[in-house]
């Protein structure tokens, strides 16, 4: 049995666990995941904290990507996300008028997208990775700009690079209600920058640097339980202008309020450059 929306959106917060780096001096490593096969390690000291996090229901008209760093927006797409043609070109230009309708952007590159399940014989069938459950940020200042730099060359990054610059994730379920693992966002009004550890990222064909914050009391998390096939988040994880919200921190959490025989998470993250 699952709760009806209206009985998710009347609760005002939740406790949970959530996983953070720990400052010991050493510089931490992640090593991501294979599609389907198996997790990912952490290389580095960590903890669980017990945050509270508010169900950000009766707040989710007034989210800003460019202020709490996450934002609920309708959008509505019949794409099969496992079918990589319609993933990579209508989905692709589905998410650029999305950012720019949302943002004003003048331009959007959509260079990657990363299919999660929670259910390990869902991952191994099609070859995809598990939920994130580590608390994060995916890019860094240096980090943004040398994807772009790979992505198109050092000559058209600079010019793009003239104005500013943001990376953005559109995330949402994958033909489902997520019911179970839902994302946690701390406000970005609230992560002190020296709480940012940066992380080495070694994956199969690059390293780069990812963020891993230390807890901090003064952190605010936020959730959006019951995200329907037609809503997707944006969420921000680098902007090279100040006025605005440079990122937000996030993770994979277990809702304590989800029914324990939820369908397993399903989801598809699509990261972007966003050009203003």
């Amino acid at each position: 049995m699952t709760p009806i929306l209206e009985d998710a959106q009347s609760l005002y917060s939740v406790e949970a666990d959530l996983t953070f780096a720990v400052r010991d001096g050493a510089i931490p490593v992640s090593l991501p995941s294979k599609p389907g096969e198996g997790e990912g390690r952490y290389e580095g000291d960590h903890e669980t904290r017990r945050v509270e996090i508010t169900n950000a229901w009766p707040l989710a008209d007034e989210l800003s990507v460019d202020r709490e760093g996450f934002q609920l927006v309708p959008h509505y797409t019949d794409v099969d996300f496992y079918d990589d043609v319609q993933r990579t070109t209508t989905y692709e230009e589905k998410i650029q008028e999305l950012i720019k309708q949302a943002t004003g952007a003048r331009r959007v590159i959509v260079f990657d997208h990363t299919l999660r399940a929670g259910d390990e014989g869902t991952r191994a069938e099609r070859a995809v990775r598990e939920p994130a459950k580590m608390v994060h940020n995916d890019y860094t200042d240096r980090s943004a700009r040398q994807r772009l730099r790979d992505l198109v060359g050092d000559e058209q990054a600079e010019e793009l690079m003239k104005g500013c610059l943001a990376t953005m994730n559109v995330w949402r379920g994958n033909r489902q209600t997520i019911e179970n693992m839902p994302l946690a966002f701390a406000d970005a009004r609230t992560i002190d920058p020296a709480d940012l550890l940066p992380v080495e990222r070694r994956s199969e064909d690059r390293v780069g640097e990812i963020q891993h914050p230390v807890h901090n009391p003064a952190q605010r998390w936020y959730y959006l339980p019951q995200i329907d096939p037609n809503e997707a988040l944006l969420i921000k994880c680098f902007d090279s202008d100040d006025t605005k919200a440079k990122l937000t921190a996030h993770t994979a959490f277990a809702d304590p309020t989800s029914w324990v025989d939820a369908p397993p998470r399903e989801s598809i993250e699509s990261r972007t450059f966003v050009f203003c």
